[in-house]
């Protein structure tokens, strides 16, 4: 009865994935000041998180090309939406550590899964829209980081916010990821590494990605404590910068492929890291509420390619399997997104959050630096 077409269900599962994500972006100054939290303390818990995504990658990888990367999409979705409520409900600030890195195993472990599923069906269609499935996590994102701002408008509480945002994708976007797909299985006797790093030509594809992660995790953690902390805008009006981001990145992805197709990805990757980049340098340089959301949707545009990009490549590399290739590159794209956010804020903790998240943007142009390396082979 619930059979969908694969293109579907991997968009609902990238949609899933987004929005438990923007749902903890959104409400990170409530956990803030709930835990009242400095922030070399929220660098720490945000460690917690990115350390969970890291041990994930390999395993994933390895599970993704054993027993199928549809199976482990779906079986991880349950897993995810398990550690956003333990989020909510955690009642100190250990709990709350063990449940992020619960919360980023299960986030980055899917990522690996989804992406290898998205691989499939994009070679099954022949065409190339990896980039619309992004597009996909960022409305999932945009979703999460809206209802962060009517939650906090509303004076909704953590508890019952993260505990309805789970039923919420357990109930929208789990009946939409059922279908009929076989995925492709490796062999019994192929092993799978203990860490999953990029070698060969992937390595600086795995770099591109990890200074794209690192833009889009300093927008998902550090956006709206930004907005609040450094601007003084209100916590609802803190939340619109994670939303306005990913808005852009939604309209972005979803208008991409032809771009891709028609001048290339390595052009496409030299123009975006100009334009995230640029983003920065107008969100830092003029601090107002309108500049900063301004300099939001440049980055938007500026990073919303790259990731699928790196993936596509990734997944068609021609001497490392799908589910192997895409766990390495996720180690750096991935791992920077989940561990470069406390990286900022023990920076902003010697320094200030302007500083720190200047470093990002000189990041940026390290992408269009390695363009070049996004072709496929």
């Amino acid at each position: 009865m619930w059979n969908h077409s694969p293109r579907l269900a991997v968009s609902a599962a990238f949609a899933l994935n987004g929005t438990l994500f923007g749902t903890w972006a959104a409400r990170v100054p409530a956990v803030v000041d709930r835990f009242n939290l400095s922030e070399g303390a929220l660098g720490l818990l945000l460690l917690a998180m990115g350390i969970g995504a890291l041990v994930s990658f390999p395993l994933a990888g390895g599970l993704a090309d054993r027993r199928g990367a549809y199976q482990m999409s779906c079986a991880l979705a349950v897993m995810y939406l398990a550690s956003v409520v333990a989020i909510g409900l955690a009642p100190g600030v250990y709990w709350l550590a063990a449940a992020l890195f619960v919360f980023g195993a299960g986030h980055g472990a899917m990522d690996v899964t989804m992406n290898s599923w998205a691989s499939e069906v994009e070679r099954a269609s022949g065409k190339s829209i990896m980039s619309r499935f992004h597009a996909m996590w960022s409305l999932g994102a945009g979703i999460g980081a809206a209802g962060g701002w009517l939650a906090t408008g509303l004076s909704v509480s953590l508890e019952a916010h993260f505990v309805m945002s789970a039923l919420f994708s357990a109930l929208i976007y789990g009946p939409l990821m059922r279908v009929t797909w076989a995925s492709r299985r490796s062999t019994p006797g192929q092993s799978t590494p203990l860490f999953a790093l990029p070698r060969g030509a992937l390595v600086l594809v795995g770099l591109v990605a990890m200074c794209a992660g690192l833009g889009e995790g300093a927008a998902a953690d550090w956006s709206a404590v930004y907005l609040r902390d450094v601007i003084g805008t209100s916590e609802s009006q803190a939340a619109l910068a994670y939303a306005t981001f990913s808005v852009t990145m939604v309209a972005m992805r979803i208008c991409v492929d032809p771009l891709i197709t028609r001048f290339g990805a390595a052009r496409v990757a030299r123009i975006s890291g100009l334009f995230a980049a640029t983003g920065y340098l107008i969100a830092l340089g003029l601090p107002s509420l309108g500049f900063a959301l301004t300099g939001y949707v440049l980055m938007g545009i500026g990073y919303a390619a790259i990731i699928p990009l790196a993936f596509s490549r990734a997944a068609s590399d021609p001497d490392v399997s799908a589910g192997k290739a895409i766990a390495s590159v996720a180690t750096l794209g991935y791992g920077a997104m989940l561990l470069g956010p406390p990286a900022i804020g023990f920076i902003a903790e010697i320094s200030n959050l302007r500083v720190s998240l200047a470093m990002i943007g000189v990041m940026a142009l390290l992408i269009a630096a390695l363009s070049g390396h996004l072709r496929r082979p």
